[in-house]
């Protein structure tokens, strides 16, 4: 049985609990479409069980794990009492939290209500138009979906998102990466990462992606440099999940500027491919087969597994130069925004009156400010001036009466 959109119920929505955690884990199986995506949500839902206490308290002040996983639940009442129908997990896409990511949204949909999702006023539209007003220091919303999901496409473009750039996921199988590992692909000016580095990096990326992405990502070099605690706490991660991060980028002396970064991150037992992260400037892609071989020859040092590359269309050189190369393109998705205009609540009277209306030519008493020099020196009178020197107006008299006297016998 389906429900109007004019009496659909309103969701409440809330922070999540940990009593939410064994149901989002229910939700977000790896058998789902996109099980790449479940699966890492499921690795952060194993860390925050352990440490769900601490990641609550942190998140009531700012600090660098204030939104370390900022999940907003709907429930819907019936008559056993509170249902859950769906989440929505965002977090801060920039150091400068101008611009959010919606990482996921998803909901419970039965067979017989299939307008949880595809309604306007459904549950999923509810959690979107909940976070757009929730957080206010957020000017854009980004977001990727894959191509082959219509109904929450539809739901993104039901609440203002526009298509920014179409994404390709390209798997390079462990073949072709020793087939690329025994090409001679040295760089001399390859220089490892640093928090120094922040500013190479920072332009690097600017000129790599349009200016419309740049506008809409609104990074700064602050993004590219690594909090102390934050470090220690990635360590840890890749520790305990059996991964490793390796990273360069190429330096050009002659322009003092970056040409081309790698970012890769390793499965050390084997389970999962490797992730590679890889920007070039456009003036430079003649380095696609350097940096390519490069990380090849760092994937050799670990268990055989596929490495996982992502172009934009915008990247024409890299498609072309991974469609030759003979890797395999195994999703679609797109990338999303949104702008968000936060308005006031004004309240104004109902009617103005003329006292109101001339408020600001009315003369309002005010104190009076003493002069600079009202503190140093205080005008004197003709007779304290007599008083403080009596011999100088006994001789200004003798000279008025001299001149009179002159004046007298001149005539």
């Amino acid at each position: 049985m389906t429900v109007s959109s004019d009496n659909y119920p309103k969701a409440l929505i809330r922070p999540v609990q940990y009593r939410d955690l064994d149901w989002l884990e229910a939700m977000t199986t790896p058998t789902n479409q996109m099980a790449k995506n479940s699966a890492s949500f499921q690795e952060q839902l194993q860390q925050v069980r352990r440490w769900f206490a601490l990641l609550k308290f942190l998140s009531w002040f700012p600090n660098s794990f204030q939104d370390h996983f900022r999940v907003y639940v709907a429930e819907l009442p019936q008559e056993s009492g509170q249902s859950l129908k769906g989440f929505i997990h965002i977090s801060p896409f920039n150091r400068g939290r101008s611009t959010w990511r919606v990482e996921r949204v998803m909901v419970a949909c039965d067979e017989g209500q299939p307008e949880l999702l595809t309604n306007p006023k459904g549950i999923g539209s509810q959690l979107l138009r909940y976070c757009l007003e929730k957080v206010w220091e957020a000017r854009t919303w980004v977001l990727e979906v894959n191509i082959n999901e219509k109904n929450t496409l539809a739901l993104y473009r039901q609440n203002g998102f526009q298509p920014l750039a179409q994404l390709t996921y390209w798997l390079l199988d462990s073949q072709l990466l020793e087939t690329l590992a025994q090409h001679n692909s040295e760089l001399p000016n390859l220089l490892p990462v640093s928090n120094a580095d922040a500013h190479l990096l920072y332009q690097l990326d600017c000129v790599s992606m349009p200016p419309l992405l740049r506008q809409v990502f609104d990074r700064n070099p602050q993004d590219f440099k690594t909090r102390f605690f934050a470090g220690l706490c990635s360590k840890w991660q890749q520790w305990f999940n059996e991964k490793e991060v390796a990273q360069g980028y190429v330096f050009e002396p002659q322009r003092k500027a970056a040409i081309g970064y790698f970012k890769l991150t390793l499965s050390k037992d084997g389970s999962q491919p490797h992730q590679a992260q890889l920007i070039v400037h456009p003036a430079y892609t003649w380095l696609y087969p350097n940096l390519l071989g490069q990380m090849a020859q760092i994937v050799q040092k670990y268990p055989s597994q596929n490495l996982e590359l992502v172009s934009a269309d915008y990247q024409h050189e890299r498609e072309e130069y991974l469609e030759k190369l003979g890797a395999n393109p195994i999703e679609h998705t797109l990338l999303m925004s949104r702008s968000v205009w936060h308005k006031l609540k004004e309240t104004k009277p109902e009617g103005l009156h003329l006292s109101e209306m001339l408020q600001g030519l009315q003369a309002v008493p005010r104190t009076p400010i003493p002069t600079r020099f009202s503190w140093l020196k205080k005008p004197v009178t003709l007779s304290e001036k007599n008083k403080i020197n009596p011999q100088h107006h006994h001789q200004k008299n003798e000279n008025n009466s001299l001149e009179s006297s002159e004046k007298i016998d001149y005539d």
